[in-house]
């Protein structure tokens, strides 16, 4: 088969491989679409693979081909996604259902070879049918809006106040929309950037807020009668918007971290302050997964994508690119603020 093959740092290739076969309990899957992760940037940009050489890619979509010896659930011919998570099943985390904090997982498409490719092998447990209905490009961006469905989990998410979204990328505005659906008062989504602030208005926001304004955090609190937001969701991983979300959170508030923040970080002793003053929770999200593996985060996105209120949006996707230009793809990261959405690559059939 033709993959994407990261071979050196800042060297991806499209060359021959060899095509996986498929083995007991495992699902042989054709691959259609193929996001790039924002945790594959610098795997590909600053020496952050586990190995050369290596084929990422685990935000995918296509047919399944052929299943293995065992295998009962998947079917030949399905449309499906996989959570790319390979938990060890076996470690404290993993038997407490706590998939995404096990220290012995792999992972499809950083510890061993991806969906950057015409074919990617998964287990039948990891395998997600989705409704035909739904496009292969939307199909592969089922692992963002799990991402996104964990972190309220996470957060102790319950419907009925305001919301903040702190960041309008792809998590950001499945957050935001996953916050409307579970019953928000008003969700905020908070950016700088006036198409992605568009964006999160068309996809369901109550109330978009550009932080550039001198004025935005008045205009914010003025959204929630001065009282602030009952949930906050910091998605961007940025310095500001870290410290956005301790000023933005009400009293007994509930605040959550999804971003991955890059740089050292760090806080005022009055801005930490606010976590004791206003009493508010503070918790992180990693990943998506919750028992029964991979959880009801990928139930659930499945089931809203099909529905339709949980909304796909053309400009979701920056570009979609053939997988054979991947190198061309990643060199687009190296200009700051250039890719606005995800890149999708795409076979071409």
């Amino acid at each position: 088969m033709k993959a994407a093959v990261v071979v050196a740092n800042e060297d991806v290739r499209y060359q021959e491989a060899e095509e996986p076969q498929v083995k007991p309990g495992w699902v042989k899957i054709k691959v259609k679409a193929s996001g790039i992760c924002g945790s594959d940037i610098p795997r590909v940009l600053n020496h952050g693979v586990h190995f050369y050489p290596i084929v990422l890619g685990h935000e995918f979509s296509g047919d399944v081909t052929e299943v293995g010896e065992g295998v009962k659930r998947i079917q030949p011919g399905q449309r499906v996604t996989a959570a790319p998570l390979l938990p060890c099943m076996k470690c404290d985390d993993c038997q407490n259902g706590n998939f995404s904090l096990c220290r012995h997982y792999s992972f499809i498409g950083s510890r061993q070879q991806g969906s950057n490719a015409d074919y990617v092998l998964v287990p039948e447990e990891n395998t997600v049918p989705f409704d035909p209905s739904i496009s292969y490009e939307q199909g592969a961006m089922f692992e963002p809006a799990t991402v996104a469905l964990h972190g309220l989990y996470q957060n102790d998410y319950q419907g009925g106040q305001y919301v903040a979204v702190l960041g309008g990328g792809t998590v950001g505005m499945f957050t935001m929309q996953w916050a409307k659906i579970f019953g928000s008062r008003k969700v905020v989504v908070f950016d700088i950037s006036p198409e992605r602030l568009e964006l999160a208005k068309r996809l369901g926001a109550d109330q978009v807020i550009d932080t550039r304004s001198e004025n935005f955090m008045e205009e914010a609190f003025a959204v929630t009668g001065g009282k602030g937001y009952g949930y906050v969701f910091e998605t961007a991983g940025q310095t500001p918007t870290m410290h956005m979300a301790f000023e933005l959170a009400a009293n007994k508030s509930h605040v959550c971290f999804i971003g991955t923040p890059h740089v050292d970080l760090s806080f005022t002793p009055a801005q930490w302050e606010n976590m004791n003053r206003k009493e508010f929770k503070l918790t992180g999200s990693w990943m998506s997964y919750s028992s029964p593996f991979p959880g009801k985060e990928w139930e659930l996105t499945a089931q809203y994508y099909a529905s339709g209120q949980l909304k796909f949006d053309p400009a979701l996707v920056y570009r979609k690119i053939p997988m054979s230009q991947a190198q061309e793809a990643f060199q687009l990261y190296k200009t700051p603020g250039l890719v606005k959405g995800k890149i999708l690559l795409v076979n071409e059939d």
